[in-house]
């Protein structure tokens, strides 16, 4: 069907795992008559686990987009997976929809990965909902799941229905007020909900109270519905059981009534980088306006080759146009437009504002860049997401030599899908190491890169990634002077360097007076400094957190020239580090290990062997959430001693926190480690 922005729903299915997200996105596309026969995951046959290790380990890996018609709507679903391994194509799909809807296991009820969720999609301004699921399974409990969602989510979260018959039906609380449910009177919820979305407007507050629900038009009803939705007012929840279809149908038909379109929900957060000075810019969903498109996605598929998915926030992108990429200056023909299915691809002649559509063979496409048709639009971003950092480290090389240029060119198309899987060269060790959020994580790209790449490779543990600082303020001092028979070279530079907080980077500052080091040798005394900040003065690892600032030296009117300020800078600003009490800084991260109660003894005394500081427990359904913080070092192998522990129940995630200097003696046995190879004069 044609359809227009204001017919398009942007829907995102998230939640922890096992919640029933692909099975409610079968059954959803199923209702909206876009597949016959819902697929199952036991069969392997969902539209959205297609990939064949998605199928052989019986969850989603990845991000899966589909749309279905209903009722003159377009619906785009994105299926993101639960794992908090694979958060980073979830987070990614929360970039292209106005709703995030969370789907709640009805037996298991509020999880981890629900509470992450609800706060990154809260974060992003999107509209959120419930789906509570399975309300048809012999442990469901509908009534403590709602109690529990409302207490740690507040009293905006309201059902819009409710089971009924034992979870075999669904009745509407939101438009009608009489019946009986599983959960009591219909009429009391109808009366939450509708004092809830009344009151968003002072207006429709104002109506309600003198002329009652009825005298309420359901233009000014949908309204403040919508107006809840935008500004957190609101958090609707659903009920059905995706594996029966109850309540299915009602969930599309809420989508279609209530959730915002492209041109109702809180606007995309784009900025225009033109200076220092970033600048708040409104796309506004006009088919006229110039073209403006975010890839949130990246596929490297065997047969179209690279695909890039994008959001359309602005204008109407046409199959034959032009586009540019990011600040490019020369546009790409799009040959080609596709809707996707999971793995198919349909090909359409344009794409309108608000829908998702994707573009083939363009190989400058990548993860977050704008497409745009003019160049009023060059330096347009998309406000960025907070991925969780890559903490887990695997140093990889290839099996069998002549491999090397194979297996770069495979990690490179794994980054590309992936934006918290990260591929590091360290060049001090040619060593590459591959990162990702857990070893879960890693060893699913390791099988992606023999399954779908044709590449083995041999795995080791990689060097923690310790940082350099400094702890005090000092000056430095170095003459570069050389006379070889022909020209010379000569340059002297004198600098202080002083500490910044810790994450604050590196400035470098010129406070050069009268010229005593011209302008052009300041570059070459900055690149000196930037080759110590990169190798490391006192261990060998990059240096941060600190601030030089070049004050005075002298220049010679024949000898002076770039090399010898280079040198002359390099050697001054280790001449000041050697004066300004080094530190090595090591990784801390927030550790979270849930495990059951029996065992958290074991697990907080183990940690504390680790350097650890325990912050505290939780109690989530009988298992216990320890949280701590630990340095990165002490977790080698912590995936199998919790295995041991735990008899195989125990499971952990990891975020980077800070850097923290390392104990003297750890530091003292990585200095004398580290042979440094500084350049002699």
């Amino acid at each position: 069907m044609s359809y227009s922005t204001q017919q398009i729903r942007n829907v995102a299915l998230a939640g922890h795992p096992g919640a029933g997200k692909t099975t409610l996105f079968e059954a959803l596309l199923h209702a909206g008559g876009a597949l016959q026969v819902a697929g199952t995951i036991e069969r392997g046959t969902t539209v959205s686990d297609h990939d064949p290790l998605e199928k052989s380990r019986g969850h989603s890996i990845d991000t899966a987009i589909a749309s279905t018609d209903h009722g003159g709507m377009h619906v785009n679903l994105i299926d993101t997976p639960g794992y908090p391994e694979f958060r980073g194509p979830a987070l990614s799909a929360l970039s292209a929809v106005e709703t995030a809807l969370i789907v709640v296991d009805a037996d298991q009820g509020v999880a981890h990965g629900t509470r992450r969720l609800m706060e990154r999609a809260a974060q992003r301004h999107l509209c959120r909902a419930i789906v509570i699921n399975k309300i048809d399974h012999e442990g469901a409990d509908c009534a403590g799941v709602l109690a529990a969602l409302r207490e740690e989510f507040g009293p905006e979260v309201l059902p819009l229905n409710l089971p009924a018959d034992g979870g075999k039906a669904v009745i509407d609380c939101f438009r009608q007020s009489t019946g009986v449910s599983d959960l009591g009177d219909v009429a009391d919820w109808h009366q939450k909900i509708i004092d809830q979305v009344v009151e968003i407007n002072e207006t429709v507050m104002e109506h309600y109270l003198d002329l009652g629900e009825g005298g309420l038009s359901g233009e000014e009803l949908h309204d403040a519905f919508e107006q809840c939705l935008r500004e957190g007012h609101l958090v609707p929840a659903c009920f059905a059981s995706a594996r029966t279809g109850v309540g299915v149908k009602e969930l599309l038909d809420v989508a279609e009534r209530l959730f915002p379109n492209p041109a109702e929900a809180n606007p995309p957060p784009f900025v225009k980088l033109n200076g220092s000075d970033p600048q708040p810019i409104e796309a506004v969903p006009d088919p006229r306006a110039h073209v403006i498109a975010d890839v949130f996605k990246i596929i490297n598929d065997p047969f179209v080759g690279k695909l890039g998915i994008f959001r359309v926030y602005q204008g109407t992108l046409k199959k034959d146009s032009q586009l540019f990429v990011d600040d490019g200056k020369k546009p790409f023909k799009v040959g080609h437009l596709f809707k996707l299915r999971g793995k198919d691809h349909m090909e359409i002649e344009q794409a309108i504002p608000g829908d998702i559509a994707a573009v083939a063979k363009v190989e400058d496409l990548h993860f977050d860049a704008v497409l745009h048709d003019s160049h009023d639009e060059d330096h347009l971003h998309l406000a960025p997401i907070d991925f969780p950092k890559p903490m887990f480290g695997l140093a990889i090389e290839a099996a069998s030599k002549g491999q090397e240029q194979k297996l770069s060119i495979a990690l490179q198309k794994l980054a590309e899908e992936d934006p918290a899987f990260v591929v590091e060269h360290q060049p001090e060790l040619n060593e590459t190491v591959i990162r990702g959020l857990s070893d879960l994580h890693l060893r699913v790209m390791l099988e992606r890169l023999k399954e779908r790449h044709g590449v083995e490779v041999k795995t080791r543990p990689p060097r923690i990634a310790y940082r350099e600082t400094v702890a005090a303020k000092a000056e430095g001092h170095h003459r570069h002077k050389k006379q070889t028979g022909g020209a010379g070279q000569f340059g002297e530079v004198a600098l202080r360097i002083e500490p910044l907080p810790r994450g604050a980077g590196f400035e470098f500052v010129d406070e050069v007076k009268g010229g005593t080091i011209p302008g052009q040798f300041l570059p070459a005394v900055e690149k000196g400094v930037r080759q110590v900040l990169s190798a490391g003065a006192v261990a060998g690892y990059p240096l941060q957190d600190l601030r030089v600032i070049v004050h005075d030296g002298k220049h010679h009117p024949v000898d002076s020239k770039e090399v010898a300020f280079v040198a002359a800078g390099k050697k001054a600003f280790l001449d000041a580090i050697t004066k300004a009490r080094p530190q090595v800084l090591e990784p801390v991260v927030d550790l979270e290990v849930a495990v059951p109660e029996a065992q958290v003894g074991d697990i907080t005394g183990n940690l504390a062997g680790k350097r650890a500081r325990i912050n505290g427990t939780d109690t989530v359904r009988g298992e216990i959430l320890v949280k701590a913080q630990v340095p990165l070092a002490e977790l080698e192998g912590y995936a199998a001693e919790l295995k041991s522990m735990t008899a195989g129940r125990g499971r952990y995630s990891l975020d980077f926190s800070h850097y923290e200097p390392v104990p003297p003696a750890v530091q003292q046995k990585l200095m004398e480690a580290y042979r440094p190879r500084h350049d002699e004069d």
